[in-house]
């Protein structure tokens, strides 16, 4: 067991391209920390520098408070697992689990204890006299895994070791991982650009951009309180609506009206929603009377009627352009007189149909404000 870490740590290619810039983690003893982000983030580069698969440009690297800068990959007491999850096509699963240790020349009575006893915790005793090829996607994962288990590190390191599996396969072999972890208590750092598996799978999650961490948060604390708009849109099935428009003071009450954006210039034309700022945000946004603020409001948190008192709601007409039924739910896209592409998550509804025109109600309670810009910080965290 261990702790892992980064000290301010970045890599700059041939060229000068920054993939790491300056990140600094501690990832605690026997914790799952999920690295999520899109294609390009840093997020692997990150886990490679850990690995010892990459050089770091600057910065200190510590296992177990050892600093492992300029030690071997083989040396750094870690474990990790591919993507491709590269076993031996020619090996059976055993020989696969056990080569490692072979190579440092472990005593062979213990090579197949912890064979034995990992294949036993995956469940996959009956598959080690076959080879790979002749294995599921699923069973190569578990023997990927199986290899990395019988080592004992001090950490182990996932490199999207579910994004070759199939929808379904995906969801279960994600439960295994985590009930597997509870098991074991391995510090774990793991990477997915899949938002949903950063959810269900961390202690912690990671949100990465450009090479740096925006966030850093329990999963769920993620959700609720993203730092800024780019979190706020990354976390979350199907993302955050945004919209933008301007804080007026309106009879001494404060509202947001939706606006339009023009090369980068904030247009209020008059007939986009208006939507009554929160009382517990109107101190915070009294600062920005006139400015041009953007309006977030996840899926989930519009209703087809009010589920709550009146003055927690706000209705804002809508014109419905597709409908997607998802079973009890279904998603709605709609567009307002300012936007289309707005999408609400809602309790299927045989009424809601195509070119039909509806009121959605937003949850007041649960809306976000940032300030202006892709990069715009959360003017208002959720208490």
């Amino acid at each position: 067991m261990a702790q892992v870490q980064l000290e301010r740590i970045s890599k700059t290619y041939p060229g000068g391209v920054r993939a790491v810039d300056g990140v600094t983690l501690t990832v605690a003893d026997r914790e799952f920390v999920v690295l999520v982000g899109p294609s390009g983030c840093g997020k692997t580069t990150t886990l490679r520098m850990v690995a010892g698969l990459e050089d770091i440009t600057a910065g200190t690297i510590r296992i177990a408070e050892r600093v492992v800068n300029d030690v071997q990959p083989k040396d750094r007491d870690i474990a990790m697992v591919f993507q491709n999850y590269a076993l031996y096509p020619h090996m059976t699963v055993y020989k696969n689990m056990a080569f490692g240790l072979k190579l440092r020349r472990v005593p062979k009575a213990d090579i197949d204890r912890r064979v034995r006893e990992a294949a036993k915790t995956l469940e996959i005793e009956h598959l080690l006299d076959r080879k790979p090829k002749a294995l599921s996607g699923g069973q190569r994962q578990r023997v990927a895994v199986g290899r990395a288990i019988v080592r004992e590190p001090a950490a182990f390191l996932f490199d999207e070791p579910l994004s070759n599996l199939d929808a379904k396969l995906r969801v279960t072999t994600r439960a295994e991982l985590k009930r597997l972890h509870r098991r074991l208590k391995t510090t774990t750092i793991y990477v997915t650009h899949d938002q949903e598996e950063a959810m269900t799978l961390g202690d912690r999650i990671v949100v990465m951009k450009d090479g740096r961490i925006q966030q850093a948060d329990a999963p769920l604390q993620t959700y609720t309180h993203p730092v800024n708009r780019f979190v706020a849109g990354f976390i979350g099935m199907p993302p955050m609506n945004f919209f933008e428009g301007a804080i007026k003071r309106v009879n001494g009450d404060l509202l947001f009206e939706q606006g339009t954006l023009s090369a980068g210039e904030l247009n209020l034309p008059g007939n986009g929603f208006h939507l009554p700022v929160p009382a517990l945000f109107r101190d915070r946004l009294t600062p920005y009377i006139g400015r041009h603020v953007t309006l977030g409001i996840r899926p989930e948190h519009f209703y087809t009627q009010p589920v709550a008192a009146p003055q927690d709601h706000c209705p804002i007409p809508v014109t419905v352009t597709v409908v997607e039924p998802l079973g009890s739910d279904m998603d709605v896209y709609v567009q307002t007189a300012l936007q289309e592409n707005v999408v609400a998550r809602v309790q299927a509804n045989a009424d809601l149909k195509a070119d039909s025109a509806v009121t959605l109600y937003a949850d007041l309670r649960r809306v976000h404000f940032f300030g202006a810009g892709d990069a715009g910080q959360n003017l208002c965290p959720l208490p």
